[in-house]
């Protein structure tokens, strides 16, 4: 019995994906992605009906997998910030993430050039961020400042390939965040005192 053909693809999408990944940008041609996958660039646009909906069916599945990746239920209830701020910079470090990161860093680029997609999923990636940090930061200024940092310090790694500047300054970081945290509460305990 011959094996019923799926009419979503969705295997081949993930080839895709991983195709994008590998080379680290959706600026394939046509060609390169149909020999990266295996298929025919004729096949390619025949499921697909063409390069942008191959880009968008791509997108929405990282967007799928990191938004599973980065969920404030991937992470134990109760844990401190810097647990999760460690975590998170491990597996944004990791190698197997370099292909994602410039990935995301493409996306980032089309969206500076005003790509309504490209500029979608960043304002989707920073709504994900803000929601998990929150969980564990005290308020949206401090979130913003490890949000900011966060992706300057992704920034130099993937220039120079070493991650550990990075994770230094989210410790001074931390560290800084706890003084004006502890500082606030001092304040506020002297005003009810």
């Amino acid at each position: 019995m011959a094996k019923k053909e799926t009419t979503d693809h969705s295997d081949l999408i993930e080839s895709c994906l991983g195709a994008f990944v590998r080379s680290g940008t959706l600026d394939l041609s046509l060609d390169q992605l149909a020999s990266a996958v295996g298929i025919s660039k004729r096949m390619l646009v025949h499921y697909f009906g063409g390069r942008e909906a191959i880009e968008e069916r791509a997108m929405t599945l990282l967007e799928n997998r990191l938004r599973a990746q980065f969920a404030p239920e991937s992470f134990p209830a109760g844990i401190a910030a810097q647990t999760v701020l460690n975590a998170l910079w491990d597996r944004t470090t990791n190698p197997e993430s370099k292909g994602v990161l410039l990935l995301v860093m493409d996306l980032s680029r089309r969206a500076w050039n005003g790509s309504p997609r490209a500029k979608s999923f960043y304002r989707e990636q920073q709504r994900l961020w803000v929601e998990l940090l929150l969980r564990y930061l005290p308020n949206k200024d401090a979130v913003e400042e490890v949000l900011q940092s966060f992706q300057g310090a992704v920034l130099a790694y993937l220039i120079t390939g070493n991650p550990e500047p990075g994770r230094r300054m989210l410790n001074r970081l931390r560290t800084r965040l706890e003084t004006r945290r502890k500082s606030a509460k001092e304040t506020k305990q002297h005003r009810i005192g």
